[in-house]
């Protein structure tokens, strides 16, 4: 599964540079950063939430985008704090697929499913980050101001170090020494 058109086409329009980076199939960004020798801080990840929001009142449901470092997990409290929200609750993979979004795929451009984008502090730290694509297998690296001018998000701070940290990569294997010539001389003999 390649990187979304629609997304690369709205990033076209909006002139945000970016760079595509294949890598193997992974569904969460603790995977993501851990294939690519990349640190967590340099990882967006998304979730979906839904929000009851009182000045809103659109009918239907009110559904965000809240984007943190990899290293960070969401503070649905702190989240709903900023939003000045009356509830706010994380959204079930079956709600995502019903509306059309891949769980495990989801891009921080909100914009393009009619989805609002909120963005914890802690990622603004980080000159790039890698997004994700609607891609299993290929993600977006792209500098965080061009991520700010594309979606226009809101900003706060609800997001927390998780203290996870990435597996250390096994050195490379050792070579095996050559097998030195032995002394003993071989008899050509057979023995029996």
């Amino acid at each position: 599964m390649t990187a979304s058109k629609k997304i690369l086409l709205h990033l076209g329009k909006k002139n945000v540079k970016f760079e595509i980076v294949k890598h193997k199939k992974v569904y969460t960004a603790y995977d993501l950063a851990q294939t690519l020798g990349e640190k967590l801080d340099r990882i967006a990840k998304t979730l979906l939430v839904e929000v009851d929001l009182p000045e809103l009142h659109k009918k239907g449901k009110n559904y965000f985008v809240a984007i943190v470092p990899a290293s960070y997990y969401v503070d649905l409290g702190k989240l709903k704090k900023a939003l000045k929200a009356k509830k706010i609750m994380l959204v079930p993979e079956k709600v995502m697929a019903k509306l059309g979004l891949q769980p495990g795929a989801l891009t921080p451009f909100g914009s393009l499913r009619g989805l609002g984008v909120v963005i914890d502090k802690g990622l603004l730290k980080a000159e790039k980050v890698i997004v994700g694509a609607e891609s299993f297998t290929e993600s977006l690296r792209v500098r965080i101001k061009d991520l700010m001018k594309a979606e226009s998000p809101l900003v706060g701070v609800f997001g927390k170090k998780s203290g996870v940290k990435l597996q250390k990569r096994s050195a490379a294997k050792a070579k095996k020494p050559a097998k030195r010539p032995s002394n003993k001389k071989r008899s050509s003999k057979k023995r029996r």
